[in-house]
């Protein structure tokens, strides 16, 4: 038995630090600790870059900034190195062999970005180099902020779904450029031909034009020169707006799906607030926390302590009971009578896709019940109805599984 135990340990701790690292359960705070420990960093690395450019504070706080960059080199390098290891567990590499998986960690953006955080500081290290080239690099690791940054990663999620519309837009600004490129050559190339004797040289004029920016290096001097140049400002106008909108509209929405503003009828229809009005709702709304969570990731584990009951906003997720799996889908939840109880889970719950939850953590539940006695009393009544009755609804939670003394009916298949 000891010599297996090893063998045994390892993929666990290989398990539980990738959902360190990913954000496995929801409400793990060593997970969140880390997380924000790294966003820190990343933060005061850039804040040290930039003061680190001024000759004065580099003179005089020089140690300091060496510091910083010694324990920021020595923590992305071990994040860097534990992710590659647990490359293996995470859900779109389980097909993957544990090489496999490595590999296409290392090769993929994000992988990328982690070693350019650290990897021309070691170099630096051991190869002269000019240093001011090297310092450059730690820009690179704002781009880490969207692992961890919701709102980051909100925004790379529109430019990529809006990437057809950008492009096209992106199209139209390059035409538009090539057409008041064209037509200024021809109206002041005989005026000035070191400015517009050639289409190429007078797109420079076009395009900070059109961007409206108007450098003022180059401008016309003829009367339909400048006749042209002020359409091309027009259109310059409505072609920044296009992207701007399309990006901007896109963003709101998907921060209105992350946030999930929640209609007072998704909560109602707990029945553990039945009968609360519309002004106890909104109370609970606004408890609320929004968590994406990736396919194939874990939000709750079986014998873990129950910290949270959640509403699925959207995607669908399985819980896997003892004897069957059950899947949820958008508008439904589960835990509610764990997180009440503060009792552990009786089931793993798991994103089967990319899933939209909102949570009500247990302490914040509480902490509005001890608020509020009325809501308090309201709730232990709802709670005291349904075991008496025995009552569980196709919506609710695992409830049958999490109470011991209470059996699951044998006529409802859909409940889990």
């Amino acid at each position: 038995m000891q010599t297996t135990t090893p063998r045994q340990s390892a993929p666990e701790l290989r398990r539980r630090l990738y959902e360190i690292l990913h954000h496995g359960t929801i409400g793990d705070r060593t997970s969140r600790t880390v997380g924000q420990f790294i966003v820190l960093l990343i933060v005061v690395n850039l804040i040290a870059v930039t003061l680190e450019s001024m000759p004065d504070l580099a003179d005089q706080y020089g140690p300091l900034f060496t510091a910083v960059e010694m324990l920021s080199l020595t923590v992305f390098t071990l994040e860097y190195g534990l992710r590659v290891w647990v490359a293996v567990d995470h859900p779109p590499y389980h097909r993957l062999g544990p090489h496999q998986a490595r590999l296409k960690f290392i090769f993929s953006a994000m992988g990328i970005i982690d070693l350019l955080a650290v990897l021309p500081f070691w170099f630096a290290l051991v190869v002269p180099a000019d240093l001011r080239v090297v310092q450059v690099f730690r820009v690179v690791r704002l781009l880490k902020l969207t692992r961890y940054s919701a709102g980051v990663s909100s925004l790379l999620d529109v430019i990529y779904a809006e990437r057809r519309a950008l492009f096209g837009c992106f199209i139209i600004l390059m035409g538009a450029t090539l057409i008041a490129a064209s037509v200024m050559h021809l109206i002041e190339r005989n005026v000035q031909p070191e400015k517009f004797g050639t289409i190429p040289a007078a797109m420079w004029w076009a395009i900070v034009t059109l961007g409206t920016l108007g450098y003022g290096d180059v401008v016309p001097v003829t009367t339909l020169g400048r006749l042209v140049a002020g359409m091309t400002i027009f259109f310059g106008l409505i072609m920044v707006a296009l992207p701007v909108g399309i990006v901007a509209t896109a963003f709101a929405e998907q921060i209105h799906r992350r946030d999930f503003v929640v209609t007072l009828g998704m909560v109602a229809r707990v029945p553990l607030f039945a009968g609360l009005n519309a002004g106890d709702i909104a109370d609970i709304m606004r408890l609320l926390r929004a968590h994406q969570i990736e396919a194939g990731a874990v939000i709750a584990r079986r014998g873990e302590p129950a910290h949270s009951m959640y509403f699925i906003a959207a995607g669908e997720v399985e819980i896997e009971l003892k004897d069957k799996r059950v899947r949820l889908a958008a508008g439904q939840f589960f835990g509610e009578i764990a997180a009440l109880r503060r009792a552990r889970r009786s089931a793993t719950a798991t994103a089967v896709t990319r899933t939209s939850l909102l949570a009500l953590d247990a302490h914040d539940l509480h902490a509005l019940m001890d608020r509020d006695p009325r809501v308090a009393q309201r709730i232990h009544e709802v709670v005291r109805h349904r075991l008496g009755r025995d009552i569980v609804t196709p919506h609710g939670d695992v409830v049958s599984e999490e109470l011991d003394e209470f059996e699951p009916p044998a006529d409802n298949p859909e409940r889990p």
